[in-house]
């Protein structure tokens, strides 16, 4: 075998590697996500919250969804009610769906990003206060 064939095929393989290392980490991937927390309790039918990070990436306008639980939570039939963006208030980040006037188990859930980690609340009840 020449010298220049065994550099192609040295080349080739070098090639190859490198392709895979690239499938193994793709970009925002490579590192660990900053973990991110949602809360969210009831007053009355008003749902808020708050959304925690170490990194203000990870809570400054980041999307809360609110759900309404029905059945058991999970279990594929719970309903998109609300959504809202966190925004700082203070030195928190908190998010609002003012007074839906609906009663029932909610929770609320942030989206993981390419940085940032995602989060589900527990559940809490609303109710009317009559």
């Amino acid at each position: 075998m020449s010298t220049s064939s065994t550099h192609r095929i040295l080349a080739a393989a070098l090639a190859v590697a490198g392709s895979a290392v690239l499938v193994a980490a793709p970009p925002g991937q490579a590192g660990s996500l900053t973990p991110t927390t949602v809360t969210i309790k009831a007053e009355g039918t008003d749902l808020s919250g708050v959304v925690k990070s170490s990194d203000g990436a990870c809570t400054d306008d980041r999307k809360v969804v609110v759900y309404k639980q029905v059945g058991s939570r999970g279990g594929g039939n719970d309903k998109r009610f609300a959504t809202d963006n966190a925004s700082l208030n203070g030195d928190v980040y908190q998010w609002s769906t003012g007074n839906t006037g609906t009663e029932g188990r909610f929770y609320a859930k942030v989206r993981k990003t390419e940085t940032c980690g995602g989060d589900t609340s527990p559940t809490v009840r609303a109710s009317r206060d009559d």
